[in-house]
């Protein structure tokens, strides 16, 4: 009989270890899907030059923050200054330039492409949404354009990032 309650009582310990074991995975993988979450959420600070009476540069750092990233905020009224620096030709100019570790960012990029440049780190200058296209970050309203996002590189090159 001892051997019954032995064999039965390691039994239940097994499937209280497994169900244990078990119950710890899980937990671990939700764990670790909210840390990784909240790592690929962009808690980079992007620092953003814009006009201090733009209100559709004000949308788009809105737009950024809600995507998870910090936002620096500085008004100027040099902003071509800046966009010469990061060496921006005229025709892929926006309204605001942005930089975020090491990358320059012009006009009304979506965070979701800003990500991806973070995630993939082209060797690239930046992106730009030249103009200001209806519909795209910052920029909403009932007509939504079709536009590109682009990469450019120190000579002036632009290749299309992605499509919206």
């Amino acid at each position: 009989m001892k051997s019954k309650n032995i064999f039965l009582n390691e039994k239940k310990t097994g499937i209280k270890g497994l169900l244990g074991s078990v119950l710890f995975v899980v937990l671990a993988i939700i764990l670790f899907q909210g840390f990784s979450t909240q790592s690929a959420s962009a808690e980079e600070t992007i620092t953003v030059y814009k006009s201090p009476t733009c209100g559709c540069c004000t949308k788009w750092i809105s737009h950024l923050e809600e995507n998870g990233f910090k936002v620096k905020a500085i008004n100027t009224n040099d902003v071509i200054k800046l966009k010469k620096e990061a060496g921006l030709k005229p025709q892929l100019a926006s309204c605001h330039t942005a930089f975020v570790e090491g990358y320059a960012i012009e006009g009304h990029v979506p965070a979701s492409d800003i990500k991806r440049l973070l995630a993939e780190r082209p060797a690239v200058k930046g992106l730009t949404v030249p103009g200001m296209p209806m519909g795209s970050p910052g920029m909403e309203g009932p007509r939504k354009d079709r536009y590109s996002v682009l990469t450019f590189d120190d000579s002036g090159k632009t290749t299309v990032f992605s499509t919206h």
